[in-house]
């Protein structure tokens, strides 16, 4: 177990702040992150060049590394060194917060394991903004990001997330949205969703609806800019009565339904009644198999 005191100045290493950016609006950067990116002795960025826009409106001439997905180990790396010497820096990404959708995690990881204090500093998201403005509940929600790119796999995880009773949020990039609507709609139901675009920028438009308004809404108009989706939880699931439904069918029925009403192949039917009934894959397999012929 380690207890990281932030705030105590006899570290042996240096400090990893993780400093969040504004994803539209400058106004959005705190006194606090202007003040960080000032102090550290270097600032770790996913795009220097988009970085150093912002380092030039806040006069801030701190000299700038580049850590991104495609160096993330040798820089990673040359961090870690520069840290365990004493130095601070701060990790910063084009827009929002580090480690969230953008890169960042392997390297809290690293300084975890070396013991190295990570202090987060609040501020500009996408994703807390469009849930608290999207008329969904927001008790409890479930966080994903971007959904894969291929078909299959976006597929899969749809299914996965189907019977979750949470508010669930994702990214989507423009070209990708109406695909991922489609899908959402198909996997999902026709449930509530809000799309937030464009959060802080001039032309930021929050649309709220159902997920076939939302396709009708995709066809007619130009789809521009980043998307937040928030997107209704399973309220059968919350109330408990699709965790039970279940219970009164076979294995086979159940596989069946699966295949039948969610589209599903018999492998990924299979796995996911697995997972609704907490019973070994193979048990499922070959109860299946057996009992169909």
């Amino acid at each position: 177990m380690w207890q990281q005191k932030s705030y105590e100045s006899d570290h042996p290493s240096g400090v990893l702040y993780l400093v969040p950016t504004p994803i539209g609006n400058l106004e959005d950067m705190t006194f606090r992150a202007v003040r960080t990116l000032k102090e550290v002795d270097k600032i770790a960025a996913e795009d220097t060049r988009q970085t150093k826009k912002l380092l030039n409106h806040f006069d801030i001439h701190t000299p700038l590394v580049s850590y991104h997905d495609h160096n993330k180990t040798t820089s990673g790396n040359k961090i870690i060194q520069a840290l365990n010497e004493g130095k601070n820096i701060a990790l910063v990404s084009d827009a929002g917060m580090p480690a969230i959708s953008d890169p960042g995690y392997e390297l809290v990881v690293q300084c975890v394991a070396e013991k190295i204090p990570v202090v987060p500093l609040p501020g500009a998201n996408a994703a807390l903004p469009a849930l608290v403005a999207s008329g969904l509940p927001n008790d409890s929600f479930y966080f994903y990001g971007f959904l894969p790119r291929g078909k299959k796999e976006k597929k899969e995880q749809l299914t996965h997330l189907a019977n979750l009773p949470f508010t669930l949020i994702f990214y989507e990039a423009p070209h990708r949205l109406k695909e991922t609507l489609q899908f959402m709609h198909d996997h999902l139901g026709d449930r509530h969703v809000c799309i937030a675009r464009e959060l802080t920028k001039k032309y930021e438009e929050i649309i709220r609806g159902t997920l076939s308004e939302a396709l009708s809404w995709c066809k007619d108009s130009e789809v521009r800019g980043e998307f937040c989706l928030i997107v209704e939880g399973n309220k059968d699931a919350a109330s408990g009565q699709e965790e039970e439904w279940w219970r009164h069918v076979s294995i086979v029925e159940h596989v069946e339904h699966y295949m039948k009403e969610k589209g599903l192949t018999s492998k990924e039917a299979i796995k996911q009644v697995a997972n609704d009934r907490q019973l070994p894959k193979r048990e499922v397999y070959n109860t299946f198999h057996i009992e169909e012929k």
